[in-house]
């Protein structure tokens, strides 16, 4: 399978790049091979490189800087699940074959469509050496279902308004918050433990409390 690239933003897939070549540039101007139309993205912005099989993100000095899962980088080396964000979008390197992508998930009434799991009946987990974790609602008419977390990238949101993204990487999971002019309410800003996420990546650690738009959710181990 050819690594590739997911662009997204507020939570919805613009494009995929498939990685062919050695080196991709990202960036605002006319000839990056990722165009990005954001102001808050530099001319030239960050490469992809990619050497011996192995997939590197490099910050070209850029005014914003380049972040992967919420730090911000001048070099790193890239792991499957690893979230690059460049102004306001997010690039999300995929590289496992066997693993799936899936970028959007609803609570309520769209979770029993698409991530309402039976935890006594649970797949053999891809991502080896971290644990399988979850989301079990708290309140409301899901209250006791568990989404699970098995995906590398997920949006959370409310209404088809994507409020927050949750990221599987190789040893941890992480939050952050996803800007979104659809929604102008205070009460939809998500909050972990009591206290608004922002829109830097945080780890998520077991008993967290994820609450959005008045749904409650608890991170758990599974």
């Amino acid at each position: 399978m050819t690594a590739k690239l997911i662009l997204t933003l507020d939570g919805a897939i613009i494009k995929e790049y498939p990685i062919n070549q050695e080196s991709i540039s990202i960036g605002r101007s006319h000839g990056n091979d990722i165009q990005i139309n954001d102001k808050t993205v530099s001319g030239r912005h960050a490469l992809i490189n990619t050497f011996g099989g192995e997939t590197f993100a490099e910050d070209l000095g850029s005014t914003n800087g380049t972040l992967v899962d919420g730090k911000h980088i001048s070099k790193i080396l890239l792991m499957h699940g690893d979230i690059i964000q460049t102004g306001t979008h997010q690039l999300v390197y995929f590289s496992e074959e066997k693993a799936e992508y899936e970028p959007t998930m609803f609570i309520k009434a769209e979770l029993s469509e698409t991530q309402t799991i039976n935890t006594g009946e649970l797949p053999e987990d891809p991502a080896k050496g971290l644990p399988l974790a979850g989301a079990k609602i708290l309140n409301g008419p899901s209250a006791n279902t568990v989404m699970e977390m098995r995906k590398p990238f997920n949006t959370i949101g409310y209404k088809g308004i994507s409020l927050a993204v949750i990221a599987r990487g190789n040893t941890r999971y992480t939050i952050s918050a996803l800007k979104n002019i659809k929604s102008k309410r205070s009460s939809d800003a998500p909050l972990i433990n009591g206290k608004p996420i922002g829109s830097l990546a945080q780890e998520l650690k077991e008993h967290d409390i994820i609450e959005i738009a008045g749904f409650q959710m608890e991170f758990v181990n599974i």
